[in-house]
C-alpha cells in the first residue's frame, strides 16, 4: 500500500470512501454530514472517520469548509486524497497556525484505494 503522508499526524477509524466530493457544497460543516444527495453516504457523519476521496473536486472554499469543521471538531480522523489538492491541504495548515488540533492528510493512488473496503479500520500516521 503505498500511501504518502503529505502533512504528519496521527488519525485512525472506519473508512468512508467516496468516490469524489467537493468539500463546498458536500459536507455541512456545521454538522460534519454529508449533504449533497449524490453522494452514497448521504447523511453521513464524517466525524472521526477516514475520509478516503478517489477524485477529490477543487474548490477555493474548500480550506474554509475543512477549517470549520475542525474548529467544531466534527473533522474526520484523517484525509486521504486520489491526488494532492493544495486546498484542503491549505486548511489543515491554516488550522495548525491557529493552534487547533488538525489531521493527517495522505495521497493513495484511486487504483489503491480500491483494495481498501469501505468502513475497514484505517490508520494514518
Amino acid at each position: 500500500m503505498a500511501m504518502n503522508l503529505l502533512l504528519p499526524g496521527m488519525g485512525e477509524g472506519p473508512v468512508l470512501k467516496l468516490p469524489t466530493l467537493s468539500l463546498w457544497g458536500g459536507i455541512d460543516p456545521l454538522s460534519g454530514r454529508l449533504s449533497d444527495p449524490a453522494l452514497p453516504h448521504c447523511g453521513e457523519s464524517v466525524r472521526g472517520r477516514v475520509l478516503m476521496i478517489a477524485e477529490p473536486v477543487g474548490s477555493s472554499s474548500s480550506s474554509a469548509v475543512l477549517l470549520e469543521l475542525l474548529h467544531a471538531r466534527n473533522a474526520p480522523s484523517a484525509i486521504v486524497l486520489g491526488r494532492v489538492d493544495a486546498i484542503v491541504a491549505l486548511g489543515i495548515l491554516v488550522a495548525r497556525e491557529m493552534g487547533w488540533a488538525t489531521i493527517p492528510l495522505a495521497v493513495m493512488p484511486p487504483n489503491e484505494q480500491a483494495g481498501i473496503a469501505d468502513g475497514a479500520m484505517l490508520r494514518v500516521e
